[in-house]
């Protein structure tokens, strides 16, 4: 039997880096979480032990931190292909890179009707990632959003599903519906404007979730991710994970009285989770910008 050694990787893992920018008396914050993953001729150091080629994750760590000072960290993006261009392009034995970024927002305090200076007070849950990978001359960039809660009151059904033995649940043609997006998106092309991007792809997920009459979270996904490829030639291809926030009505009958969709349950656990991707038929081939390894 032969056993070789098949694809790997290996990096630093959620290194956590918060940049202030000091623009006169007005601060900018930046808080990320970085983490790297190098790829290469590392047969060596899984077979034998020998470390010539590995770069130490403390020098990665180090590396992410020194950019930070040199450079204004700016977007995401930018900041991934810095660090990956660099490890691939000073390291021999490093062929690949790939650097994952969470943003972490914040918003500045108000304080008598305008913003504070410095003074800043946590924007939730929602975050904003990327992924770069770098590979030879090329590199793929897939962005997105982690935590984004949405909920809407009304809008939305969910019928005609198959009953058997084991259906209990109702059919409904008004429902709570609501979840926290997860999603990816992948670019193609060049001199891309992340910020805008970004911005302006949230909105068409956000209005669409909004405004189309809903059927099933399934049909929900489909058209925020079609929204965004019809605005955004720079997408390739979005990638949603969606899970059902249920929200059940209560029982009041016991205290006779009538429930008119308005008294509910909110349930953490369990929950459907619906995902899928939507892709535009002339996308560019991915290469790996959605490798684990």
């Amino acid at each position: 039997m032969a056993i070789t050694l098949g694809p790997n990787q290996y990096g630093k893992a959620e290194v956590r880096l918060v940049t202030v920018r000091r623009d006169g008396p007005v601060h900018h914050l930046k808080d990320l979480t970085v983490s790297t993953s190098l790829r290469g001729e590392l047969a060596a150091t899984h077979l034998t032990g020998d470390n010539a080629a590995v770069l130490a994750t403390d020098t990665q760590k180090n590396t992410v931190y020194a950019f930070a000072k040199e450079a204004p960290v700016g977007e995401i993006e930018d900041f991934g292909l810095r660090l990956a261009r660099h490890f691939t392009g000073t390291q021999e034995s490093i062929s690949g890179a790939r650097v994952k970024i969470d943003e972490h927002s914040w918003d500045r305090i108000t304080v008598d009707g305008a913003p504070h200076d410095h003074a800043f007070s946590g924007a939730g849950n929602e975050r904003r990632t990327t992924a770069v990978t770098v590979q030879g001359d090329r590199a793929w960039v897939v962005s997105g959003i982690d935590g984004l809660v949405v909920l809407k009151s009304t809008g939305s059904e969910f019928h005609g599903f198959p009953r058997d033995d084991y259906t209990t649940l109702a059919e409904t043609d008004d429902r709570i519906l609501a979840t926290a997006v997860t999603a990816r998106w992948r670019y193609q092309g060049d001199g891309i404007d992340w910020a805008e991007s970004h911005r302006e792809i949230r909105r068409a997920m956000l209005e669409t979730f909004a405004t189309k009459h809903s059927l099933s979270l399934q049909q929900t996904l489909y058209a925020m991710g079609q929204s965004v490829l019809e605005r955004r030639p720079e997408v390739a291809e979005v990638r949603l994970s969606l899970p059902n926030k249920h929200h059940f009505l209560v029982d009041l009958s016991p205290f006779g009285l009538k429930n008119d969709n308005e008294v509910f349950y909110a349930a953490d656990r369990p929950y459907g989770l619906i995902e899928g991707t939507i892709l535009r038929d002339d996308a560019e081939d991915p290469g790996p910008a959605w490798d684990i390894h």
